[in-house]
């Protein structure tokens, strides 16, 4: 095999790689292109207060996940479960209260 036997044969296996990571590049930019247009079918704006937009902000950094899909996350969750007991900062209080009155045996 000449050099320029081997050169060709390069070119060839360089064009084809770039061929195919470019058809995959195509593909994932297609999927996420779906993904997004999926997502994002209904915008929706709320308000909310400082401290509700702090506490999903440092719950979705937590999570590793954009403050957007933490809501999406948990108004799903909402809707699959709507009779799941719902505890209220006063309720987390009331059962802290309790638990410390009983564990000092009041």
């Amino acid at each position: 095999m000449t050099e320029q036997d081997r050169d060709i044969r390069v070119d060839a296996e360089v064009r084809a790689i770039r061929a195919e990571y470019a058809d995959e590049e195509a593909e994932e930019a297609e999927a996420e292109a779906a993904e997004r247009a999926a997502a994002l079918e209904v915008p929706l704006n709320l308000r909310i207060d400082k401290k509700l937009d702090a506490q999903l902000k440092q719950r979705a950094a937590a999570a590793q996940i954009p403050t957007s899909a933490l809501v999406r996350r948990v108004l799903r969750q909402a809707m699959r479960e709507p009779d799941a007991p719902v505890l209220t900062e006063e309720r987390v209080e009331a059962i802290a209260r309790r638990v410390l009155a009983e564990a000092k045996g009041d």
